[in-house]
């Protein structure tokens, strides 16, 4: 459970979206976004029971998260649509 991972929603209206992880609220609950359904502006709170974590950490995003430099909407599409591109492939 990292800032910039990958997850995937089980549970709820938005189930089998892509969402990055935003924020970290405590070991029970983390706030991501997609930058479209869920801004990085309003992410969502969501139980970590809820998502299903990929394993895949973004590595900028998470420098950026982590220093707290400004993240635009479309760079978490971007990085959601290329993860799922990449999935794909494989």
């Amino acid at each position: 459970m990292k800032l910039g991972e990958m997850v995937i929603s089980r549970a709820g209206r938005d189930a089998d979206r892509y969402f990055v992880i935003v924020s970290v609220v405590n070991n029970k609950y983390v706030e991501i976004a997609d930058g479209d359904l869920r801004k990085i502006e309003d992410p969502k709170l969501k139980n970590k029971k809820h998502v299903y974590f990929t394993g895949y950490v973004n590595d900028e995003l998470s420098i950026w998260l982590t220093e707290g430099k400004r993240v635009k909407n479309e760079d978490l599409r971007g990085i959601i649509n290329n993860y799922i591109n990449k999935e794909e492939v494989n």
